[in-house]
């Protein structure tokens, strides 16, 4: 049996646009051979929607689509995922995350999801109502069964029991032959990998193939890998799509291997093609051609710019380096070397009279007072302003360029380095920003070594450096994870070797910090808790633990 795994990029509600890329897909995988062809969760009203649901006209105009799809895929089986409504005269949710199955111009069968996650960056039951049972579909003398998503998470795997429900097993005690997963599961570091050791224990499980196609792209925070597979009965994967790219292709799910096909792990490679997805379809699908940042010679800036030039092309990317009174030349030197590495243009505007002249403004205001963190977030505050108006005058989308590092602790300056529309690699820790950093370099200096190697320092007082405020990056790495990503108490952190003073100097920076990254640049996720949509922490509180 031929499978055709269409591994498309859709955008949210973009109904017209979503139905053309599927069709696309469909013929392609028909050229190719295919027999059925799946593409993934949602894939014509894109992933996820939230609350465009609720808009009156959101779904007619998806069920409209889904109308036009049947007519134009009459050749074989069309697999889409789409939002139904529930039942009007039931209680529930007032939609279904749903699948159709499109055959001979018309709908043929509905399925409906079953686990409907509410957790991390996920809202499923806001919305969408269960269905109620799992029902093999009986195709060409083979039974299929028919999941979505999160229906094959299992508690058996994941050792959570969120749900009282397993459509895997209700559909194997039902008799299958095949399972089809039809997926939007977002990237974080090792999911990939995650992935596949969770789908062949289910094909073994069960003793069937499995085929899951994944969504690709990215929509708003969230970024979309694909990474689609395939697994015989033995579990063993027989086919592997590549990752952070659209792919259609056929594959025979009943083909077995003997050993699994290789899955490119490199940690930094996927991290950087997360980045550089993310970047480019954020500034694509909001309707901007270009972008422009800060350049300060240090080490985040760098990264930025090299991931911004990869997405959306050298000419597309505009510099601007703005020396202060603390500024070393070789920060300017720095920026220019990496601006003609990249091929991108890079000006220099010097903040030292604006900072004079505002000092000047506000001497009668601080008379008598030192000069303290005050004027350092001045010096800041001139180079966002200046970059907001590089950025208005000639419709650039500005980026920030802080990391998760500096985020978590407040390490940043409201309204001045952290302005800007999206926030690249505020979800990299600063280690990881050197690792990825000498992954670019790994065949040629694209970014100076000098940057790399050199003490980071915000260069806003005389010989400052970053760990005259922060403690060891290492350190600061290790601490976050435990407390941000795992929610260990600072006990239970300190508990694991690490100095109790740095711990809860850590933990109250985290935790004071939470309006800051309110009112920040909405983020790239690429670890399993961003600060965004997945992390819903008050502002106002007084729990300490």
């Amino acid at each position: 049996m031929k499978i055709g795994i269409a591994q498309i990029n859709s955008i949210i509600g973009d109904f017209p646009g979503n139905a053309k890329r599927i069709l696309a897909a469909y013929r392609e995988c028909l050229e190719a051979g295919a027999e059925i062809v799946i593409t993934p969760e949602l894939s014509l009203a894109g992933y996820p929607p939230r609350d465009l649901v609720f808009k009156s006209q959101f779904v007619p105009k998806c069920l409209q689509a889904l109308d036009y799809l049947a007519g134009e895929s009459r050749e074989v089986p069309l697999l889409v995922g789409y939002v139904a409504r529930h039942h009007p005269t039931r209680p529930g949710k007032p939609f279904r995350n749903a699948v159709a199955w499109l055959e001979r111009g018309t709908i043929l069968h509905r399925v409906w999801k079953t686990l409907l996650p509410t957790y991390d960056v996920f809202d499923e039951r806001r919305y969408f109502e269960p269905g109620e049972s799992c029902n093999p579909i009986i195709w060409n003398g083979k039974r299929i069964g028919l999941t979505i998503c999160e229906d094959i998470w299992t508690d058996d795997y994941l050792q959570r029991p969120f749900y009282d429900r397993d459509p895997v097993d209700e559909l194997s005690a039902k008799g299958i032959d095949l399972l089809f997963n039809l997926s939007a599961s977002p990237f974080h570091l090792g999911k990939p990998a995650q992935r596949r050791v969770m789908i062949g224990g289910i094909a073994r499980r069960i003793h069937v193939p499995v085929v899951y196609c994944n969504a690709v792209g990215a929509n708003d925070q969230l970024v979309f890998d694909g990474h689609s597979l395939v697994t015989g009965s033995n579990g063993n994967i027989s086919a592997q799509f590549p990752g952070f790219r659209e792919s259609c292709r056929v594959a025979d799910p009943f083909l077995t291997v003997d050993n699994d096909v290789v899955l490119d792990a490199c940690e930094p490679a996927h991290l950087y093609q997360a980045l550089v997805l993310g970047l480019r379809d954020y500034a694509r699908k909001c309707g901007f051609t270009s972008v422009c940042l800060g350049l300060s010679g240090g080490i985040d800036s760098a990264l930025t710019a090299v991931i911004a030039a990869a997405a959306l092309g050298a000419e597309n990317v505009r510099g601007l380096t703005m020396p202060g009174p603390y500024s070393s030349r070789g920060s300017v030197e720095d920026s220019c070397a990496l601006a003609h590495n990249l091929g991108i243009r890079c000006d220099e505007v010097s903040i030292g009279e604006s900072f004079a002249a505002l000092k000047a403004t506000l001497r009668p205001l601080f008379h008598g007072l030192p000069e303290d963190v005050t004027e350092e977030n001045m010096q800041a505050r001139i180079r966002g302003l200046l970059l907001m108006a590089l950025s208005n005058k000639e419709n650039h989308l500005l980026l920030t360029t802080g990391n998760k590092s500096e985020l978590a602790v407040g390490y940043c300056t409201i309204y001045g380095d952290m302005c800007g529309g999206l926030a690249v690699i505020s979800d990299l820790p600063k280690s990881r920003v050197y690792e990825v950093a000498r992954w670019v370099n790994r065949e040629r200096e694209i970014i100076p070594w000098n940057t790399i190697n050199k003490p980071p320092s915000a260069e806003l007082r005389p010989d400052q450096k970053d760990q005259d405020t922060l403690p060891p990056y290492d350190i600061l790495d290790g601490i976050l994870e435990l407390y941000v990503e795992h929610h260990l108490s600072p006990d239970e952190i300190i508990s694991r070797g690490f100095e109790e003073a740095t711990v809860l100097w850590v933990q109250r920076r985290v935790d004071l910090n939470e309006w800051k990254r309110h009112q920040a640049a909405p983020g790239l996720r690429v670890t399993s808790k961003a600060f965004g949509i997945g992390r819903r922490m008050p502002i106002v509180q007084r729990f300490s633990g």
